[in-house]
């Protein structure tokens, strides 16, 4: 072969070569990237799924190099179980389903909460039910989602009527499941939380027997996963930035942003307008007091048997700074 052919037949492999490595390389940095993507678990409503319509997170997010994907859940334990089975990073929930969590998996980690929002879940009848009172539910069925917010409030709304747990029957069911059974008759009473309350209120008609106040705090918490909060600590601050200032803008103009959730829902703006006047903004660390809180929810549970071990709530608490 002649020199200058050998010469060419050596550059043309040399550059095969480079281009061969450089794709590796490409491929490489090109799957770095999309590793670094935040999966949210969101329910049908709440500031998530503001969050998620304004796209004010994916715009945080954009200059560290990360993108998010958004998953919608039915309710707050479908969600812990997908976080706790590492599908899921980060989720909102109410107070009981962490507690769930927790005592599956030591991977839950509390991020942050929202002030108590007690008028944003209640216990329902229909409007022409003849029950009056929280101990009229005597041998009656009550509704609601197995290990969501409204079974601690269930709990203790029952407590304070002078009944047991074991007073009442309970038919475990998920919102959607529970308005059907509500609607024809299948269950006398249906724990539930905004904007599901809102909705059975306004189209049906359904009756509060109580609300959460001056019973359980209902409080808000976002959650993640222990392992990618460790990992990605300005993740979190700036979810937890993006949410605070979502806040501020639906506390300025709550009209505003029912008539932007409502689309993207399916749920009548009058509805959201009920909902959102009844949720609380001001996203923070866990207090002291938040803590010992959620504790009381714990330990009621475990007392009785709904989780099969004690659990310690400031063991899963994110600590400032990390």
């Amino acid at each position: 072969m002649p020199a200058l052919t050998r010469r060419a037949a050596m550059a043309a492999a040399a550059t095969a070569a480079l281009v061969l490595v450089s794709g590796v390389a490409l491929t490489a940095s090109s799957a770095s990237a999309a590793d670094k993507v935040v999966r949210i678990g969101y329910q049908k409503y709440g500031t998530l799924v503001l969050l998620k319509g304004r796209g004010l997170l994916e715009e945080r997010l954009k200059p560290l190099g990360y993108t998010v994907k958004w998953s919608e859940f039915a309710a707050g334990p479908q969600l812990l179980e997908s976080l706790n089975a590492d599908a899921v990073d980060i989720g909102q929930t109410g107070e009981a389903p962490p507690i769930f969590a927790q005592a599956a998996s030591d991977n839950l980690i509390y991020l942050a909460n929202e002030p108590p929002a007690p008028k944003g879940e209640a216990i329902l009848v229909p409007k022409d039910s003849a029950i009056a009172s929280v101990a009229d539910l005597k041998g009656k069925t009550i509704g609601l989602n197995k290990g969501s917010n409204v079974h601690f409030l269930l709990v203790e709304a029952l407590k304070k009527a002078g009944l047991s747990y074991g007073d009442v029957k309970t038919a475990f069911l998920p919102p959607a499941d529970a308005r059907a059974a509500f609607e024809r008759g299948s269950i006398d009473a249906w724990a539930i939380w905004d904007p599901f309350q809102a909705s059975a209120e306004h189209a049906i008609k359904a009756r509060t027997l109580t609300t959460a106040e001056g019973i359980v705090p209902n409080y808000q918490f976002y959650l993640g996963s222990r392992r990618f909060a460790d990992a990605n600590p300005q993740v979190v601050d700036a979810l937890i930035g993006a949410i605070r200032d979502t806040g501020t803008w639906v506390q300025q103009d709550p009209g505003a942003a029912a008539a932007e959730l409502a689309p993207s829902t399916g749920i009548p703006k009058p509805v959201l307008d009920i909902a959102i006047r009844r949720q609380s903004f001001g996203v923070a660390p866990l207090t002291e007091k938040v803590i010992a809180d959620q504790q009381t929810v714990a330990d009621t549970f475990h007392d009785l048997g709904l989780i099969p071990k004690p659990i310690k709530i400031a063991d899963a608490v994110r600590k400032a700074g990390s």
